[in-house]
C-alpha cells in the first residue's frame, strides 16, 4: 500500500547538499535523498536501542551488590548538598 503524500521542506543550509547529491547523479529525486536520510536515521535509532538493550543486560547481568532506591538518592542528595550547599526538592 502507497501511502505517499506531496510533502514540502525548508532545508535552509542542507539545499546546498541536496542539490550537490542531485548534480552527481548519486540520486534522482529529492525524495530519493529524503527516504535515504530516513533510512539512515532509522539505522541509527535501531543502533542506539541495541546499545541501550546490551548496558541495560549488562547492568542486570552484573554480580556487583546491589543498592536500594532510598539509599542511592540519600547519596545523590548528599553529593548535591556537598556541590551546592542546598538540599534537593524532594524529588
Amino acid at each position: 500500500m502507497n501511502s505517499s503524500k506531496p510533502l514540502t521542506v525548508t532545508l535552509g543550509a542542507q539545499q546546498h547538499s541536496l542539490d550537490a547529491r542531485l548534480q552527481s547523479g548519486e540520486y534522482e529525486s529529492a525524495s530519493e535523498i529524503v527516504q535515504a536520510g530516513l533510512r539512515a536515521l532509522d539505522r541509527e535509532d535501531a543502533a542506539k536501542n541495541d546499545e541501550m538493550r546490551e548496558k541495560i543486560q549488562e547492568a542486570l547481568d552484573c554480580d556487583g551488590p546491589d543498592f536500594s532506591a532510598d539509599d542511592v538518592f540519600d547519596e545523590i542528595e548528599r553529593t548535591h548538598t556537598e556541590r551546592f550547599g542546598t538540599k534537593g526538592r524532594g524529588l
